[in-house]
């Protein structure tokens, strides 16, 4: 279970320090999988999380045009990063180019999964999404209640 929130730069080479409470839910050895994230961020999972949603997405019909549209532009993001010794993942330049993310990054924990953001875009997003906080909370309707 990931959660929390972090401020972090990358190195010059586009590396990322997991942040060491991210990396406890981390199993040595596994890879970590890249990808389109929501709202302007990469989503970062970890095997177990990604062969989660892996199977998920096979439950959808591909003769649905929107979700044949939202297959191809997931998995066609998808990128499969090791963890160095050190804790690091090295997110490929054209990914960070592609998603605007800059060396001032914020990592955040969401459950299943991690996210990555350009620390100005997450900045923003935070201001524009904060004041609706409980109004958003009002209007959310439980899965399985």
């Amino acid at each position: 279970m990931y959660f929390g929130y972090y401020e972090h730069n990358l190195d010059d080479k586009g590396r990322l320090m997991i942040p060491s409470k991210l990396r406890e839910g981390l199993s040595s050895g596994s890879p970590l999988y890249v990808l389109r994230g929501f709202d302007g961020c990469l989503a970062i999972y970890n095997e177990t999380a990604f062969q989660t949603l892996y199977k998920e997405l096979g439950e959808y019909s591909y003769n649905d045009k929107n979700a044949r549209n939202y297959i191809r532009a997931l998995l066609s993001s998808v990128t499969q990063l090791n963890v160095d010794k050190l804790g690091r993942i090295q997110i490929p330049v054209t990914i960070l180019e592609k998603y605007e993310i800059s060396r001032e990054v914020v990592v955040i924990g969401v459950g299943n999964h991690f996210e990555v953001w350009d620390k100005k875009s997450y900045l923003d997003y935070e201001n524009k999404n904060s004041a609706a906080f409980e109004e958003i909370a009002d209007k959310l309707v439980k899965i399985n209640g």
